[in-house]
């Protein structure tokens, strides 16, 4: 057992959820159809049905208000920086 664990692009795991979603084969015919476990089709099946409801719900604008976020939390950064720069010279003072 010192095989490593496969990883799956997210085009692969979206295909075998589209497919899964759509019905026409079971979940055994599509996991030995792709040569992946049971299990994995379920659980990809599962998270996009959850994504979709994302899409509908507004939370498809995650990624560019992750990106306001990292350039907020680059400022304050900063801002910190240059706080403790300030207090350790008002110390020696």
């Amino acid at each position: 057992m010192t095989g490593k664990r496969t990883r799956y692009s997210a085009e692969f795991k979206a295909k075998v959820a589209l497919e899964a979603l759509r019905g026409e084969l079971t979940t055994a015919q599509l996991a030995a159809k792709h040569g992946i476990h049971q299990t994995m089709v379920g659980e990809w099946k599962r998270q996009a049905m959850e994504g979709l409801t994302a899409v509908f719900s507004g939370k498809a604008a995650a990624p560019e208000s992750a990106k306001v976020a990292e350039a907020e939390v680059e400022k304050l950064h900063a801002k910190i920086g240059q706080l403790l720069v300030e207090r350790d010279f008002l110390a020696k003072a």
